[in-house]
């Protein structure tokens, strides 16, 4: 069996494959919440780069909301970890130095707290999934959650993230410990503005005086791209292959990546530029592009592909007419709804979009892409058919998506088979559709009153509610693969 991955094995390590920062040798300037495997695919290895590049203390310490177990391989590791990068032409893997240490909230979140008030913490990244933000997907509001509210009335050491940096933050002010960036990575419309407006409803519900977050706090927005599917035993095996080491944490991904940041950070950055980040004065244009062009094809992809019982994303861009479909999404619905970033074409990244779907070596699956869709939908289709309703248009394919889900909503593929749904709404969702008469319109109406989903304007628009009672009609009378052969 090959050794653990460590600072004892680097010597092992092929040259090109040897971490470029040493762990413990820079000094932690970042907190990040969110330990998963797209931070250490994504920002972690910007950081990296930059670090390699230009230097700086901007050493990450990684913060894990409630999982011990990624921070004890991780530390078993001396914070060392791997990335692979796979494609049809062949996978290659580097190891990543970037972190100067691993905490697990959930076990101590006081040193947690401790940290975001240090001085020498300048910048927080997140990177959690949407309902960790504990927003109301419809109206961007906190939500009304015992645990958070427990949190902040201070009764016990914090459970939520909006709590825990709350309480970091009151910290810090009260040490008068400087200006801090606190920047969302995670993939939901002007991701910016809503943390801001996350913190300040924490303070406004605390009943503290928020004149030193306005002051000293930054939210700048971000787009963040690259496809990091769930890490899987083979993933691992293959990684030990080309490191000859073990990497318990080993993550891969697709060769794409991108990252676009505001550039305000109120206390100094890493040099991310350096490492081919997007430095903006407005992320808005190119976090519009990626949600509705990108993340709204994936969405739709996952949803008609497990309906069609396709495993993986890959799979269901081989099914006839599915390719076709997304383009004319992107094309009719999706281009028409909003100004992308100067000299962009959508059709065209869609297409590219779409390339990186079809990669055969990116396993990731259709079901894992659906979860969390009472989440997604409203940033990633929703927007875009509220736009082409108000400038006059018909989203005929935007109801298409929302069918697909509506439909994977009910559990049950084309084949009969049971499909999970894995959502923090599942329990209503389960309700309405349960209490729903047995058609396509009883289905729509149901889901159209969640209103956690969908917009009062949009559940009350005949035009988009016909559309996609059309969809489920034909999807229940042919099923995905016949109805999508249709589409020309």
């Amino acid at each position: 069996m090959n050794p653990l991955l460590g600072l004892g094995s680097l010597r092992r390590l092929p040259v090109e494959s040897r971490p470029l920062v040493r762990p413990g040798t820079v000094p932690a300037g970042i907190v990040h919440i969110g330990l998963g495997a797209f931070h250490r695919a994504h920002q972690a290895l910007y950081t990296e780069e930059a670090l390699a590049a230009a230097g700086g203390d901007w050493g990450i310490v990684g913060v894990a909301p409630r999982s011990t177990a990624v921070v004890a391989a991780l530390e078993a590791q001396d914070l060392l970890y791997s990335v692979s990068e796979v494609s049809a032409e062949g996978t290659r893997a580097r190891v990543v130095g970037a972190f100067a240490g691993a905490r697990a909230a959930s076990a101590d979140p006081d040193s947690v707290v401790a940290l975001l008030a240090d001085p020498a913490i300048r910048v927080v990244t997140l990177c959690m999934t949407e309902k960790a933000y504990r927003l109301d997907p419809a109206t961007g509001r906190l939500l009304d959650d015992p645990a958070l509210d427990a949190d902040l009335r201070g009764d016990r050491p914090p459970t939520t993230v909006p709590g825990l940096l709350f309480r970091g933050l009151v910290a810090r002010s009260r040490t008068d410990a400087g200006p801090i960036a606190i920047v969302s990575c995670d993939n939901f419309s002007a991701n910016g503005r809503r943390t801001g407006g996350m913190l300040e409803a924490a303070y406004a519900r605390a009943g503290h005086d928020d004149s030193w977050l306005r002051a000293n706090v930054r939210c700048p927005g971000t787009m963040v791209d690259r496809i990091v599917p769930a890490s899987t035993d083979a993933s691992r095996a293959a990684a030990a292959a080309l490191l000859g080491v073990r990497d318990e944490v080993a993550v891969y991904g697709e060769p794409y990546r991108q990252w676009v940041i505001e550039d305000d950070f109120p206390a100094g950055r890493p040099a991310w530029e350096t490492a081919g980040a997007v430095l903006t004065d407005d992320a808005g244009p190119w976090e519009r592009l990626k949600l509705r062009s990108l993340n709204g094809v994936h969405s739709a992809m996952a949803y008609l592909g497990a309906l069609a019982g396709c495993e993986t994303i890959a799979d269901a861009y081989r099914m006839a007419g599915l390719a076709d479909a997304m383009r004319r999404f992107v094309a009719e619905d999706v281009a028409p709804s909003f100004t992308p970033p100067d000299g962009v074409s959508v059709v065209e990244y869609g297409e590219s979009a779409l390339e990186r779907f079809a990669n055969p070596a990116i396993v990731h699956r259709t079901t894992q892409v659906a979860m969390d869709g009472s989440q997604k939908l409203p940033q990633r289709v929703l927007e875009t058919i509220r736009d082409r309703r108000a400038a006059g248009g018909v989203p005929r394919y935007g109801a298409l998506v929302v069918a697909a889900w509506m439909r994977y909503a009910r559990g049950v593929a084309d084949d009969g088979r049971s499909l999970t749904l894995d959502d923090p709404l599942a329990d209503r969702i389960r309700a309405a559709v349960a209490d729903a008469p047995a058609s396509p319109e009883g289905l729509a109406d149901a889901l159209f009153g969640l209103t956690a989903v969908f917009p009062a304007d949009l559940a009350a628009d005949e035009t988009v509610r016909g559309l996609v009672v059309e969809w489920l009609t034909e999807l229940d009378k042919h099923g995905v693969e016949s109805t999508l052969a249709g589409v020309r």
